[in-house]
């Protein structure tokens, strides 16, 4: 069994800066891919940012050169630095792990830009 944590959401203004971070635990490793989704009202779920096993990142068109992810292995925590919020980034932000063919979700974390 795999247990994700999220936290660091928040209300912030358009411009600023948010962390979030996803506390894994249970049975897990940190070497299998690991990512963060959002999903704004009324809309899919979709793919912020991930990181693969070899430790590769990818990002969504919307947040690359804003967002930046990574993961603190001996923490088993991975983070999503936000940068430059924008209005449209307000959404629930999920933190997504993968074993196998197994899907893991947090209960997400809320974050909000004001404009």
């Amino acid at each position: 069994q795999v247990q994700l944590v999220e936290s660091g959401g928040g209300l912030v203004q358009a411009g600023g800066s948010l962390r979030l971070s996803c506390a894994a635990s249970g049975s897990i490793s940190m070497m299998n891919p690991i990512g963060w989704y959002r999903q704004a009202p009324g809309k899919q779920r979709e793919l912020v940012a991930g990181i693969s096993r070899g430790g590769n990142t990818n990002y969504a068109d919307a947040v690359k050169g804003r967002f930046t992810i990574s993961r603190d292995n001996a923490k088993n925590t991975v983070y999503l630095q936000m940068n430059s919020l924008k209005p449209e980034d307000t959404a629930v932000y999920f933190c997504n792990y993968l074993l196998g063919s197994l899907v893991y979700w947090g209960q997400g974390t809320q974050v909000t830009v004001s404009s």
